[in-house]
């Protein structure tokens, strides 16, 4: 699938993109910001609509996107965080391909969570990214105790000189609302399939290569391990296909496979994603990939002992080996190592 915004990018030369995690900022050049604003969690078919009208008002303005940490849920319900589909490096890899400019990701705490709604567009949206069109979806709100919604964005947005555009919501196949919440069932079901209808993409994640404690090598599975947005969306066992997001690492669509999860056979307690690249001999150490999910096997398992974690682990190999043969052949140039997995 194709993203509804990559018809959108503007031609030329773009800025890189800037990142701006406090208020107030200096911006890197002087045009006003062509502004969406959202929770921006997972970057789904949703949001890319509100990318695309901000892309589209380009280049008089700069495309950007505000968004918050943690997630206003979170912050009122610590006890209780809302699984995260991606971090802050996704966010700005996916944002910055489909042309985003300015990425506001702004800290989300109680004083923030206490502002009126004329304090938010005051310090936010007209101070803070000197917005000149704001793209929210129908049922934005804003404010202390949600108080704003677009109905008053756009009486004030007229009397303090900037246009609001309201983004119809788009559906899935079967009629449901694409939402981060939608794609977070979706997830945790293991549907990887409704996942990706609702991404425009399959479901990734990415960061860098880590060293581990080695077991997998001992055993004779030697593993990548990436630390995640916690909590995770989805935990299990998984067949994905790992891609370098720099030279040195030199995979593209290698197949693996996955354990996301806590390791509870070896008393595990940090959320930990875990990579096996079939027949791969090389050093990823420090190294910047992205883990593409393809299909479910099971959830994470305790294991009385090692040997027993070992056989069931040789069973998820074969059956990765089949799900990921059509995928790799069908998708990857036949001249490169993981288009044919033995």
């Amino acid at each position: 699938m194709h993203s509804l915004v990559s018809a959108c990018r503007p031609t030329g030369t773009i800025a890189p993109m800037q990142l701006i995690r406090r208020l107030p900022c200096r911006l890197t050049d002087a045009r006003p910001s062509a502004l969406a604003i959202g929770n921006f969690d997972g970057l789904h078919r949703g949001h890319q609509a509100l990318i695309e009208c901000a892309v589209s008002l380009t280049p008089d303005n700069a495309p950007s996107l505000m968004c918050f940490e943690p997630l206003p849920q979170t912050l009122f319900a610590p006890d209780q965080p809302v699984p995260r589909l991606m971090g802050l490096r996704d966010r700005l890899r996916v944002s910055e391909s489909m042309g985003i400019q300015r990425l506001f990701q702004l800290p989300f705490d109680l004083d923030f969570a206490g502002l009126s709604p004329q304090q938010f567009i005051d310090r936010a949206i007209i101070d803070g990214a000197r917005a000149q069109h704001v793209i929210v979806g129908q049922d934005f709100r804003f404010g202390h105790r949600a108080a704003g919604d677009v109905d008053l964005l756009r009486r004030l947005g007229g009397s303090l000189g900037f246009d609001v555009h309201v983004i119809e919501p788009i559906m899935a196949s079967d009629d449901e609302k694409v939402s981060s919440t939608g794609l977070r069932t979706a997830l945790n079901d293991g549907n990887l399939d409704r996942a990706e209808a609702m991404l425009g993409r399959r479901y990734a994640l990415s960061g860098r290569v880590l060293r581990g404690q080695q077991l997998g090598r001992t055993l004779g599975f030697p593993t990548l391990n990436l630390s995640v947005p916690v909590p995770p969306a989805l935990a299990g066992i998984f067949a994905v296909c790992v891609n370098g997001l720099d030279d040195a690492s030199a995979l593209a669509r290698w197949p693996g496979v996955a354990s996301l999860g806590k390791r509870p056979t070896v008393n595990g307690k940090e959320w930990l994603l875990e990579v096996h690249l079939i027949d791969f001999d090389g050093d990823l150490y420090g190294h910047h990939v992205s883990v593409e999910f393809i299909a479910k096997r099971r959830d994470e398992a305790h294991f009385d002992n090692l040997n027993d974690m070992t056989a069931v682990m040789q069973q998820d190999f074969r059956w990765a080996r089949e799900q990921l043969q059509p995928i790799v052949t069908s998708e990857t140039p036949s001249e490169q190592r993981c288009a044919d997995v033995p």
